[in-house]
């Protein structure tokens, strides 16, 4: 298994441990199986950007914190160069470059999204994730089929797309060619409200 993955999880089992947290409530709190956390903790699965993204609220870090060991320093602006994000390699191929890893307290997390096209998924139906907050997408090249609960829509670039991310949502690439996407995931208000 990837050195870095096996680096994320154990700073996953690390803090549940710290905060005396059952793996048992790890699950139910990151939307897994106990058996998938399991796998997940001690490095023999991947894990989704969803199940980062909640353990990170569980344990009341920055997502970045959890991914690379350090914490987020900068509070008044942050840059990052063309081809300069963190990036996060999760979720069957998709590529994730977090476009603001170096700022703390954020609000949201940005990222510049490749998904891969892969003609064997076209016909199969697309994996929900669910995640509290709203997320943006902005379609830069290529064609986004996007699933939202019962609803199927394709994005090109220029298209848009905002929602409640607490319902189910997955996408995949469509149209023959990767699909570069700007996701921007906002956090939940009331998580925002609970933290000051």
């Amino acid at each position: 298994m990837e050195a870095r993955i096996m680096e994320i999880a154990q700073r996953i089992r690390e803090l549940r441990e710290i905060l005396e947290l059952s793996v048992e409530e790890m699950a139910r709190r990151t939307g897994t199986t106990v058996e998938e956390y399991i796998l997940c903790e001690s490095g023999e699965s991947d894990f989704s950007f969803t199940f980062l993204y909640q353990c990170a609220k569980v344990f009341g870090v920055d997502l970045m914190e959890l991914v690379t060991g350090e914490n987020p320093k900068l509070s008044f602006y942050s840059i990052v160069r063309k081809g300069e994000g963190l990036p996060i390699k999760r979720r069957a191929g998709f590529s994730y470059n977090h476009l603001a890893y170096l700022f703390k307290d954020k609000s949201c997390e940005p990222f510049l999204v490749t998904a891969p096209y892969r003609e064997e998924e076209q016909d199969q139906e697309i994996h929900l994730s669910y995640h509290k907050g709203q997320e943006f997408d902005y379609i830069l090249s290529g064609r986004l089929k996007v699933r939202l609960e019962d609803h199927i829509h394709i994005l090109e670039a220029g298209d848009a797309i905002y929602y409640d991310s607490g319902h189910g949502h997955g996408m995949i690439a469509a149209g023959g060619e990767d699909c570069r996407f700007l996701a921007v995931v906002l956090k939940d208000e009331d998580e925002e409200e609970n933290l000051k």
